[in-house]
């Protein structure tokens, strides 16, 4: 049995009460889905800047009413300290997902994006310090690695930021660090590397990548590569990251106060990752004839990106479920019903 089944099984039978931040999110409404599922006690919090109601809505469908009764939702910003406070009260571990992501809105609006990831952040991590909640658990970037060039990427070796956002990312690990030495309030940041699946947004100018191609091309619309194909990225399905964030909210005092990579460690060029697409959605038997449009390069993109994880792995007893075929897989069906 791994860590990961033997933690279930301890929540199984020793319910907590959990706060997500960004809980209407995509990634947020995953870790309500699961945790609800384990029978846990769920305060979100959330107010639609980037969330969705009909997150929320999916996430009732696939649980029992009785697990649906275990979630309250507030409807707050994490830049009013006040809510901040409020939500944190009884709480036993912080699962913080609230911020603007994307580079490309960073670098257009890096005033609402430094208040949402900066001032939010430390609102949240000041409350749930003067909660005294059992751990705090937060979104990270590998964003952060900047421009350093080697590969893969592990967590003690990162460059210069290439984006506002990259900096409020990193101004996160350097508060909750600065936490940990001044007040001895532990936490553990995840390093997210291009998460995707069920529920990710396909909409928008900041939408990712396997949503927004996956909707065009059931669409028959145009798909748009970012220069020549061949950058790369570390690919890693939504099952794995809710499994780093319950092993990291529940893990032992020794593995706190660090970040750790959530990734599965292989690399994909977006070459590779259009034709996967294409080729799933065919499987799926959606007939996809088009070939993708080539432009230029995305200011403040790095070229290639890959993790090392076996920190994770030592230290948190992280085994990934889905690399980047299998997360598409099976993520198609829900593309398929969803993004059509």
């Amino acid at each position: 049995m791994t860590r990961y089944e033997q933690i279930k099984q301890e929540l199984l039978n020793s319910p907590k009460t959990w706060l997500i931040t960004g809980v209407a999110g995509f990634i947020g409404s995953n870790l309500l889905e699961q945790l609800l599922k384990l029978n846990q006690t769920v305060i979100g919090l959330d107010n639609f800047a980037t969330g969705r109601q009909h997150n929320l809505d999916e996430v009732q469908s696939l649980v029992t009413s009785e697990q649906w009764m275990r979630f309250s939702f507030i409807n707050g910003d994490i830049r009013d300290y006040a809510i901040c406070e409020a939500v944190v009260n009884g709480v036993d571990y912080v699962l913080h997902q609230a911020a603007l992501g994307s580079v490309p809105r960073s670098i257009a609006d890096p005033i609402t994006t430094n208040a949402a990831n900066i001032t939010g952040f430390l609102n949240m991590l000041q409350a749930a310090k003067e909660a005294e909640v059992k751990s705090f658990t937060y979104a990270a970037s590998s964003s952060t690695y900047g421009d350093h060039p080697a590969l893969p990427k592990v967590e003690q070796n990162i460059g210069n930021p290439l984006s506002p956002y990259a900096v409020t990312k990193y101004v996160n690990e350097l508060y909750a660090s600065v936490y940990a030495r001044t007040y001895g309030f532990e936490t553990i940041g995840l390093r997210y590397f291009n998460v995707f699946g069920r529920r990710q947004d396909p909409n928008g100018a900041y939408a990712a990548v396997i949503p927004k191609w996956t909707s065009s091309m059931i669409k028959g619309e145009d798909v748009f590569i970012n220069g020549d194909g061949e950058t790369s990225r570390d690919f890693c399905y939504i099952d794995n990251v809710v499994q780093m964030n319950i092993l990291a909210a529940t893990a032992a005092s020794e593995a706190k106060n660090e970040v750790y990579n959530v990734a599965v460690g292989d690399r994909t060029t977006l070459n590779d990752l259009y034709f996967a697409i294409k080729d799933s959605l065919n499987a799926n038997g959606i007939n996809v004839n088009q070939n993708p449009n080539y432009r230029d390069f995305r200011a403040g993109d790095v070229r290639h990106s890959q993790a090392d994880v076996s920190k994770a792995v030592t230290r948190l007893g992280y085994q990934y479920t889905h690399k980047i075929l299998e997360g598409i897989s099976e993520a198609m069906p829900w593309y398929k019903e969803f993004l059509a």
